[in-house]
């Protein structure tokens, strides 16, 4: 339901909403005897409309929706041509047609739903058609147009977000192998040089302690003692710095699933699980961008969910959506890139679909 009212209150369809409201107000003016069936048209429009909003595109009960629109329109182009409102939901038709369609095949499905519109228009006895049809088609050709604006401005700005998040994931990646490399370095800096220090100041301590004059005095056993203390210290802090956590792998894939409206993303990383080689981390992060990407082009999925866990010396992860694919898996470029990936670091890909029809990826990878 929630879905189903984001999918109705974006811009587009909203104003469509709202101009269909007004049709309904216009039809006022129909004849008494005709207002009914004028009105119960302008209802199964509006329950077309919203159909095909709510329908996931390429599914094919969408594209019948956006065919049924057209004889209800000219349908209702019968009743209330007088009033001419039945044209302001053609243009609304066609915009959907637009925002659907290829270009090509949306002008083939304009042309011959104003053909029809015509048609119906000499049936009621309009005076002079072609007129009122030709102004209409204006219209249709400015809806269209800002169709075509707003899908391009909204998949160059998905684009822009995909890009921004990859970079964002490959910083958090970056930023994750600089802080490993300067902690080793702090280790070594900390186990050579104080350690070395530390070492040395032990051994003319115990030296002055051997002294038969000095071995009485209880600063140096103190002295000697703290040092003793410090040189366990400083090991242990090396040690703990040396301690490799891994790559952040879950702030990486997060941020890159940050720009996709849709499939929310549903990460489960095991607490075994260490990847330490950006390689392999780089690996993984591409893998999940692609079948993020897959779910959010093809299969209309709601939710991507991905498993992280050790797989005896390796690491394996488990993709799969709640979404429906049409067909068989193909592998196109985005699978066959993500395969090629995964096979350069020495790991493998399996995929499938699930029970329920969504996309389903599994790969192999060395840890």
């Amino acid at each position: 339901m929630r879905q189903m009212l984001e999918s109705l209150l974006r811009p587009l369809p909203l104003a469509g909403l709202l101009t269909i409201l007004t049709v309904g107000y216009a039809l006022r003016f129909t004849p008494p005897e005709q207002r009914p069936l004028a009105l119960l048209l302008l209802g199964v429009f509006l329950l077309l409309f919203t159909a095909q909003q709510v329908i996931p595109e390429g599914r094919r009960l969408h594209a019948v929706v956006l065919v049924a629109m057209v004889p209800v329109v000219l349908a209702l182009s019968l009743v209330s041509y007088r009033v001419n409102a039945s044209q302001v939901l053609l243009v609304i038709w066609v915009a959907c047609v637009f925002n659907t369609w290829s270009p090509r095949v949306s002008l083939l499905a304009a042309a011959l739903a104003n053909a029809g519109f015509y048609l119906s228009l000499v049936h009621a006895g309009y005076g002079d058609a072609l007129p009122m049809v030709l102004i209409n088609m204006g219209f249709q050709g400015l809806a269209a147009i800002c169709v075509h604006y707003a899908i391009s401005a909204e998949r160059s700005r998905d684009a822009l977000a995909r890009v921004n998040a990859d970079l964002l994931a490959t910083r958090a990646l970056l930023a994750d192998s600089a802080r490993d490399a300067e902690r080793l370095r702090m280790a070594r800096e900390l186990h050579d040089v104080a350690g070395h220090k530390l070492t040395a100041m032990r051994l003319n301590l115990r030296t002055l302690l051997a002294d038969p004059q000095l071995a009485g005095r209880h600063e140096l056993g103190v002295a000697e003692r703290l040092s003793a203390e410090l040189m366990g210290d400083i090991r242990q802090v090396v040690q703990s710095l040396r301690d490799d956590r891994g790559l952040d792998l879950a702030t990486a894939l997060r941020a890159l699933a940050a720009p996709f409206p849709r499939p929310r993303l549903d990460l489960a990383i095991a607490d075994d699980v260490r990847v330490t080689d950006p390689a392999v981390a780089e690996a993984l992060l591409r893998v999940v961008q692609e079948a993020l990407t897959n779910a959010a082009r093809h299969s209309g999925a709601g939710t991507v969910r991905v498993r992280l866990e050790r797989d005896g010396g390796g690491l394996a992860i488990d993709i799969h959506d709640d979404g429906r694919c049409r067909g068989p898996v193909r592998e196109g470029n985005g699978l066959s890139g993500m395969r090629e990936r995964l096979a350069a670091v020495g790991g493998r890909l399996d995929i499938g679909l699930t029970a329920s029809g969504g996309l389903r990826v599994q790969a192999r990878l060395p840890a």
